[in-house]
């Protein structure tokens, strides 16, 4: 575990660590990552990059596509890098308190994903693509100011959370009585 170190870089040798399942490398004064990390092609179990000060993420990342678990929260990104939306093998996303603006349609592609954590970004509304993840449980969209939010929402088979307090700026979908009708708990 490398967390708390007050690391301010990452060298590029840490691709040498071939074996390596799971990375910690939050609660340090990262402002970027190698683009070397991407080669780490056994790292499945998770990689915590939260609470440094990335506002970017190399490409190489999205080679990552057996990563379950991806913790970005915490830093400056203004848009989800897309090479997040490469990692097919995502399970559960964490990219709350950023100053994430949008999600890219791209997020569509991950398909395993059960939990996406976006709680206090500056998220206006998320495209229609997050209605393609068949997977999901859990969105957590709280103190973003939300003015829309998709109709596709409602038609994901296995929603059990959707989670929207602090949001004071969306007008209430009228999908959402669809999503409670069926056992999803709607926070508000």
């Amino acid at each position: 575990m490398l967390a708390e170190n007050g690391l301010r870089e990452v060298p590029a040798q840490i691709a040498r660590l071939t074996r390596l399942g799971m990375l910690d490398l939050g609660h340090n004064e990262l402002t970027a990552v190698p683009e070397a990390l991407g080669d780490l092609d056994s790292l499945t179990d998770f990689l915590y990059l939260h609470d440094n000060r990335l506002s970017t993420l190399p490409a190489s990342l999205g080679k990552l596509t057996r990563l379950r678990y991806f913790n970005i929260s915490e830093n400056a990104f203004e848009e989800l890098p897309e090479c997040v939306c490469r990692m097919a093998g995502l399970i559960e996303l964490r990219a709350s308190d950023n100053r994430l603006r949008s999600i890219p349609r791209s997020v569509g592609r991950l398909l395993r994903l059960r939990e996406l954590h976006l709680r206090n970004n500056r998220l206006t509304s998320l495209p229609d693509e997050v209605g393609t993840l068949g997977e999901l449980r859990q969105l957590d969209l709280r103190g973003n100011p939300l003015t829309y939010l998709p109709g596709t929402i409602a038609k994901l088979p296995r929603l059990e959370k959707l989670d929207l307090r602090w949001v004071d700026t969306l007008p209430a979908p009228a999908w959402i009585a669809e999503l409670e009708n069926r056992g999803c708990v709607v926070y508000r």
